[in-house]
């Protein structure tokens, strides 16, 4: 499936799913990725590999689209879509490993833990703005079933599924779990600061007047959804008055953005133009060739490598205790990046 193009079926999702409703929102991609990749960085091995790698200060608009596009294709592309891209996560992953300086062990990008880390902070960031912007709080039956297509979700990468938190209670338990394995370095804070200055660095596809007005309600809306514990760990600081004022300003607008469909995919096609036409087909209401929605097994049995995530990653474990691996990321490299869906 071509960005944009005719999806061949429905993929992992139904098109009323809940999450589809959820990540289509306009608060995702100017929000809410935002929120969970400044997030992310609090784990030190997550900042070990991207600090390694140096694409965000490299590439921070195509860093930030590449993970729009592998979010979105899950979402809402079809499921040979779906597939390949999880496919070439694996491998974009596999040479993104090596020594940690902070904590003296070891980073790999491709280690259960941290991929569950980088997906529930992700889809917890999404369901937060969008409550915070949007139209508000899910019920709890939505909730749940919000959660339990994060696990359908979590499928597509190296995750030990029974890991997976399932309702609101789970989800604040695996935070508050995490607390104690949360750490700032000198590499985090900048990248943290470095990327909520988005307009400037990672948006650069929209109008320089634009980018010029949105940028400080942008970067101050992100921080008003960091719990206030978390801030000086990211080197942040806002008021609680700046807080209830950007909310007050951002949701209307966001309201706004919504309803004009024309609008919304003009938005997303210049904050993510990789990522955001991924979502054209769902937001045109569009329907796929046929309606047929697939579990990720069945998925990766039509489309993709026969062996799941986890089993893939067992594998390369192996290949790299036997030296047949291939070899790390170089520091700052400029390899070419594969591509998630077809061009």
């Amino acid at each position: 499936m071509a960005s944009g193009g005719i999806r061949q079926d429905e993929g992992l999702f139904a098109p009323d799913s809940v999450a589809r409703r959820v990540w289509a929102y306009p608060t995702s991609a100017l929000l809410g990725f935002i929120r969970a990749v400044t997030i992310e960085h609090l784990d030190p091995d997550l900042t070990a590999a991207v600090d390694h790698s140096g694409q965000v200060i490299q590439r921070p608009a195509l860093r930030y689209d590449r993970t729009v596009q592998y979010f979105a294709t899950v979402l809402f592309g079809d499921a040979e879509s779906v597939m390949r891209s999880s496919d070439i996560l694996m491998k974009v992953h596999a040479r993104a490993h090596g020594p940690n300086p902070v904590t003296g062990g070891e980073f790999d990008s491709n280690d259960p833990d941290s991929q569950l880390w980088i997906h529930m902070t992700a889809w917890h960031s999404i369901l937060y703005v969008y409550e915070r912007y949007g139209p508000g709080r899910l019920t709890r039956a939505d909730e749940n079933e919000y959660w339990r297509e994060c696990a359908v979700a979590a499928e597509c990468q190296p995750i030990r599924v029974a890991d997976v938190p399932r309702t609101r209670g789970e989800v604040q338990k695996y935070f508050d779990d995490w607390r104690d394995r949360l750490a700032a370095s000198e590499a985090a804070v900048h990248n943290i600061d470095f990327i909520l200055d988005g307009m400037r660095t990672v948006f650069t596809a929209l109008p320089a007047p634009m980018r010029a007005v949105l940028g400080p309600f942008v970067r101050a809306g992100v921080i008003a959804t960091y719990p206030r514990w978390m801030r000086p760990l990211m080197g942040v600081r806002q008021s609680v008055l700046v807080d209830a004022g950007v909310t007050a300003l951002i949701r209307p607008a966001m309201a706004a953005l919504a309803r004009s469909t024309p609008a919304q995919l003009w938005f997303l096609r210049r904050v993510a133009p990789r990522g955001g036409p991924v979502l054209e087909g769902h937001l045109r209401g569009t329907p796929a060739a046929t309606s047929a929605v697939y579990t990720p097994a069945e998925a990766r049995k039509a489309f993709g490598d026969p062996r799941p995530p986890l089993e893939q990653y067992a594998d390369l474990l192996d290949a790299r205790q036997a030296g047949r691996a291939p070899r790390p990321y170089a520091h700052n490299h400029h390899d070419a990046p594969l591509e998630f869906a077809a061009p």
